[in-house]
């Protein structure tokens, strides 16, 4: 799925409001840490992680990672934070973040 520019500065928008839900520590990512992911991602869609590692490059590299693995776009990534977006295959509108703020 392709994302427009006009998509993300609305994503980006939403997100802001949005506190991380999934936080990746010093040891990256396990397979506790992706179960939760992919929960997250399906129920929400449009998340906000935190990544906790040293360096820029490794933050970056772990971001490609997770977007890779779980099929999600990045939508945006300042300091520590990456907000990450992958369409539900049933969207709840109780629990997506887009049903909900763009009514």
């Amino acid at each position: 799925m392709i994302i427009t520019n006009t998509d993300k500065k609305k994503f980006r928008a939403i997100g802001h409001k949005l506190k991380p839900i999934v936080m990746i520590a010093q040891k990256g990512l396990s397979e506790n840490i992706g179960a939760e992911l992919n929960r997250a991602l399906e129920a929400h869609e449009l998340i906000k992680i935190k990544i906790a590692a040293g360096e820029r490059d490794e933050k970056k590299t772990l971001t490609t990672e997770i977007c890779k693995e779980f099929k999600a776009e990045c939508i945006q990534s300042v300091g520590n934070i990456v907000l990450l977006y992958r369409a539900s295959k049933r969207q709840d509108p109780k629990l997506s973040n887009l049903k909900r703020r763009l009514v």
